[in-house]
């Protein structure tokens, strides 16, 4: 474990622990699950067993073909650990509301959909007393963690997270005046340390959010050739998407504060 601490201290962004090792891990899953075993014989750790051995035999010295194989999937663990951030940054377009515009059919059925299922954070709080007085504890906890993550206007984007980081740019233009959007960069060259690493600190953790919800589409679709696979990738998603939900809102957060605090502070400035 200190090894790989050291490592990530030395590695820029974590890279290592946080892109390469799980493509490592997805490759090697992918190659033996569904390259190896497959439907058929998903569960035979014998078989499974015998091709890593058989990959990892060192005597005798490495084949032309061993040292084929090695390289391959060396490649395909390093390109899977490049091609990550390109999907997650898809995914965190999708989740901050900035659909392509071939998707906004598709959006703007779901921000419909949406807004027909909304209902205001105070009924829903009402209802709520009302489960618990009826004895309906469960319904009413339910209702308690609709209420709190719930806006206090309709809709207006396909996702929470749209919702969620367009709310933060209107109450940081009410406030300030600022347009987040167009000032971001001046904000990040002007604040002091403490707040562009807090800032950067946030960013970082919604993008990590975003990979592990790229990784677990991945394991999601390798389930097509092992489907232990499949549930696997659901587990990941919904940590992943409750990681996000959580990520998004301290970054929302954390911008209302640094722009208030760097309003505050520079009063004359746009």
């Amino acid at each position: 474990m200190g090894l790989l601490v050291e490592l990530q201290k030395r590695i820029p962004d974590g890279w290592f622990l946080r892109r390469l090792l799980p493509a490592v891990l997805f490759v090697v899953v992918a190659t033996v699950g569904g390259g190896q075993l497959g439907q058929h014989h998903w569960d035979d750790l014998g078989l499974a067993r015998e091709r890593i051995a058989g990959a990892l035999r060192l005597s005798g010295g490495l084949s032309a073909d061993a040292v084929a194989s090695l390289v391959l999937v060396a490649v395909a663990a390093v390109a899977a650990a490049f091609a990550v951030p390109f999907a997650a940054g898809a995914i965190g377009a999708l989740a901050s509301g900035a659909w392509p515009w071939w998707l906004m059919p598709l959006g703007r059925r779901l921000t419909a959909w949406r807004v027909r299922r909304w209902a205001p954070p105070e009924e829903i709080g009402r209802e709520a007393v009302r489960a618990r007085a009826a004895g309906r504890e469960l319904r009413a906890d339910r209702l308690d963690a609709r209420r709190a993550r719930t806006g206090p206007a309709p809709p207006n984007s396909p996702t929470w997270s749209g919702d969620r980081i367009r709310a933060t740019e209107a109450q940081v233009r009410a406030e300030t005046g600022i347009d987040v959007g167009s000032e971001w960069t001046r904000l990040l060259l002007a604040v002091p340390d403490t707040s562009r690493v807090a800032l950067s600190e946030a960013r970082d953790a919604y993008d990590a959010a975003c990979e592990a919800l790229a990784w677990s589409i991945a394991f999601t679709l390798l389930g097509v050739w092992w489907w232990p696979a499949a549930p696997v990738g659901a587990v990941v998603w919904l940590a992943s998407w409750r990681s996000l939900r959580r990520e998004v809102g301290a970054l929302c957060r954390t911008t209302e504060a640094v722009f208030a605090l760097q309003h505050t502070s520079h009063p004359t400035q746009p």
